[in-house]
């Protein structure tokens, strides 16, 4: 290894739990130096005779990038690096030939190179049978407990789509010179940025459930069966997974991980199936939402909470190498954050108003989903925050836009950085460059730039660099300043962009769909190896859009992110929040700025949880009332009379005393033993000569009467002595022990009335503790009324605004007439009219 680099302390435990360990996850925050972590995992592990060769699977815009920080690290090391080329369908065979016969430490290749590499046809039909026995197991199981039709016409289509794949892959001719995975030799498997392979299908009876992804990814399946067949070759050692955030977006990301790397254990817990493991650790809820007219409702079932977290995070910690910034203390710049809040301009407003319509119409089934759909109208509403232009290029271009005002402060920094040739990151997902003569966010920004006198030279896309070269020519470029601001998307510009040496501010021109894509994004400048001690991060947000709900869902998602990333012990409970698309309601309550049906919405739940607790306090009420009456005195009652037994006996004790070091004789069976010795024997021949399973007299000793039984269920034999209170003891082999035992029993007998006299004082306190809680109002019976009260109101002033149009135009209309038509027709028909059970006023 390179003598000048010294590994951190958590960079070298990392190590160790890759040589140690099984399958692992690096989970260490963006920024952590997993590269040096994962190069130096592979280094060692050949060193100590634990693998041959290891494959590098990243990023496909990260290959050189890879090589080169490997090499950094390990100047002697013998690397193979794949290119675009090696993939093209001419030279693959060669390239997979070189993998399979070169002795090379490590081969780096891309993502979806990685998926170009087919395993063996064999074992391929192998894991495909396995998937659809499982899921035939599953049908069988539904069709057992008479699950929903609809359920089991999903599997259905699931093992159909399996069976086909399965037809295909043996109708296909085989052809032999194809290189296969297993060929390879390959007995290491390093993923980076392995949160690209989290769409892996999972099958589940579970029906429209808000955040359970039934769509498949190829790369994830085939990631998955390479995975199986790196713990049959390792023994469940050979997969090493690295991502800054392994929970993007819904904690059945957990199950995914597992599933890649601790399949082995879900087996040994039978929670392979969805499920199961659901079941052991989520909790679904179905919840009524507003719906968008602000008076219907519609049903929607999520994920809730996740129950057993200490459990569920053990056994993940089991490959999981949990590192966050609060345990890392890593050189990185100081960020201040400022939002940017920006207001719609009139055209915007209005536009944003039509997307409610939008939303109304869709959701009534007046549109055909081709025509428009809801995650049409959320894409249209996203364009809308960043610029107005995204909808209609001939609209004007609004001096107060997020745009303008994210140029204004690029100007400024680029001013003050002059002499340090300070740099500058700009994210933005939507309006990427086309180069075909449309309007586009990046060209309208570098054309501001520019005539305002930023040199054509020192602006860059991240789109120009279309190959590694390119990419790594540029990314130095930004380090020393000669490109001074470069944009680009989550997607080209956030994992594995290192050019963070002058980065002085970064700017958010929209927001991602998952806290990861934010991470990633801000990972870029807070990081090691900026000069800057302190780096600022700009959000645009355009108020009254969407652009407040996306920072929102972020917020929502990363409370339950940070729940489980932490480097504390995590809660019992926590709350799972995965949504993509935008509820009906919300997107009503954004679009018409309608403050009312928000307030609406938090009131039902309000008023919905305060019912709840009053439910349970009036039943409370009525145990209390029932334990006055019936349980509290039937236990007085029965402690009182073990009290007056227990007295009893101890009385019968003292009047039969035992003789100190001797034996005051025993009754057994009619004759009478002085002896300690023969009543015990007597006692175990008793024992053994008993044929019926009802316990039979024995005899007596110091004045109780004993009875002899079988507990069937221990397996064991008793002696009951049966005074005023019978007392059991449970009889050993050993003959005067069984005597001892007896004596023991009666002389246990104050400390029992003692822990008698203890549960009555108690069983009293406890009644009157009920007697003076019975009765008492329920304590936030005002809040509920209060609340209630304003949600009715809230009702009646909605259901007043839908009806507003039919009302202005009943008045616009011809009044006498229309009063002088209702007349008329009321003459000839009933005032009231009843329909399904409900009285209806015409």
């Amino acid at each position: 290894m390179n003598p000048d680099i010294t590994l951190r302390e958590h960079q070298r435990n990392a190590i160790a739990h890759v040589l140690y360990g099984g399958n692992t996850l690096l989970a260490h925050e963006v920024g952590a130096g997993k590269t040096f972590e994962m190069a130096a995992s592979a280094m060692e592990s050949k060193r100590l005779g634990l693998s041959q060769k290891a494959l590098f699977v990243v990023p496909n815009h990260l290959t050189l990038q890879w090589a080169n920080e490997f090499l950094h690290l390990y100047p002697s090391a013998k690397l193979l690096v794949a290119t675009k080329k090696d993939f093209e369908t001419a030279n693959r065979k060669k390239f997979c030939a070189r993998i399979a016969t070169g002795d090379y430490d490590a081969v780096i290749i891309g993502h979806s190179q990685f998926e170009k590499i087919p395993l063996s046809p064999e074992r391929q039909e192998r894991q495909l049978r396995e998937q659809i026995d499982e899921i035939e197991g599953a049908i069988a199981e539904l069709k057992y407990q008479n699950g929903e039709n609809f359920t089991i016409k999903q599997m259905e289509k699931t093992r159909k789509s399996l069976q086909t794949r399965l037809d295909k892959l043996l109708s296909t001719d085989r052809k032999d010179d194809v290189v296969t995975f297993e060929q390879l030799g390959v007995d290491r498997l390093f993923v980076d940025e392995s949160h690209a392979f989290k769409n892996l299908f999972l099958y589940t009876k579970m029906r429209n459930v808000a955040g359970l992804s039934t769509s498949e990814a190829q790369k994830s399946s085939d990631m998955f069966m390479k995975c199986r067949y790196m713990d049959e070759l390792t023994g469940g050692r050979g997969v090493i997974f690295a991502t800054g955030t392994p929970v993007s977006n819904s904690m059945t990301e957990l199950y995914t991980v597992m599933r890649y790397l601790q399949y082995g254990t879900l087996q040994k817990k039978n929670l392979t199936h969805f499920d199961c493991w659901a079941s052991t650790f989520g909790e679904t809820t179905t919840a009524i939402e507003l719906a968008p007219e602000g008076t219907g409702y519609r049903a929607r079932t999520r994920f809730a909470k996740f129950f057993n977290l200490p459990e569920l995070m053990n056994m993940f910690k089991e490959v999981a190498d949990i590192k966050t910034s609060d345990q890392l203390h890593l050189p990185v710049p100081d960020a201040k954050f400022e939002t940017v809040v920006v207001q719609p301009s009139d055209y915007q407003q209005d536009m944003v108003a039509d997307l409610s319509e939008r939303a109304a119409a869709v959701h009534s089934g007046m549109v055909d989903p081709s025509e428009d759909n809801m995650l049409k109208i959320t894409g249209d509403g996203r364009k809308l925050g960043l610029d107005q232009r995204l909808i209609n290029p001939l609209l004007p271009d609004d001096p107060e836009s997020k745009l303008n005002a994210c140029v204004q402060n690029v100007l400024r920094i680029w001013e003050e950085g002059k002499a340090d040739r300070l740099t500058q990151l700009l994210f933005c997902d939507l309006s990427t460059p086309k180069n075909d003569g449309t309007f586009n966010v990046y060209d309208d920004i570098k054309a501001k730039l520019i005539a305002a006198g930023v040199p054509e030279k020192e602006i860059a896309f991240i789109h120009d660099a279309d190959s590694e070269a390119k990419k790594k020519e540029l990314f130095a470029k930004v380090r020393t300043g000669q490109v001074r601001v470069l944009m680009g998307s989550t997607q080209k510009m956030g994992a594995g962009t290192n050019c963070q040496d002058r980065l002085v501010a970064l700017h958010h021109l929209d927001v991602g769909w998952r806290p990861s894509d934010m991470t990633q994004r801000n990972g870029r400048i807070i990081r090691q190896g900026n000069q800057n001690k302190e780096v600022q991060i700009y959000q645009y947000v355009t108020e009254g859009t969407f652009d407040a709900y996306l920072y929102q869902t972020l917020e929502n998602k990363q409370k339950f992110i940070s729940q489980i990333m932490t480097s504390k012990s995590p809660v019992r409970s926590c709350d799972d929040v995965d949504e993509q698309a935008l509820s009906y309601a919300e997107i009503k309550a954004l679009c018409a700025g309608n403050p009312l049906i928000k307030e609406k919405m938090d009131l039902d739940i309000d008023v919905a949880r305060l019912k709840v607790l009053k439910a349970d306090h009036q039943s409370q009420q009525y145990r209390m009332e029932d334990k006055l009456l019936k349980y509290f005195p039937a236990e007085i009652e029965r402690q009182t009379g073990y009290i007056r037994g227990f007295e009893a006996d101890i009385q019968t004790v003292t009047t039969h005393p035992q003789i100190v070091e001797g034996f005051c004789g025993m009754e057994i069976l009619g004759k009478h033993y002085m002896e300690k010795e023969d009543a015990g024997e007597m006692i175990l021949a008793a024992c053994k000569e008993m044929k019926a399973t009802e316990p039979i007299p024995l005899g007596s000793y110091r004045g109780f009467q004993m009875e002899l039984s079988f507990d069937s269920f221990r397996h064991d034999f008793d002696i009951t002595l049966k005074g005023a209170v019978s007392h059991r003891v449970s009889l050993g082999t050993d003959a005067r022990g069984n005597i001892i035992r007896l004596d023991n029993a009666l002389s246990s007998i104050p400390e029992k009335l003692e822990k008698a006299h203890e549960q009555l004082t108690n069983l009293q306190n406890q009644q009157e503790a009920t007697r003076a809680e019975l009765g008492k109002p329920f304590p936030q019976e005002a809040e509920l009324a209060e609340k209630s009260a304003r949600l009715a109101e809230l009702d009646a002033a909605l259901n007043m605004e839908d009806s507003m149009p039919e009302r202005e135009e009943a008045e616009q209309a011809d009044k006498p007439s229309v009063l002088a038509d209702l007349k008329a027709k009321s003459e000839h028909i009933p005032p009231y009219r009843a329909s399904g059970g409900r009285e209806e006023v015409l």
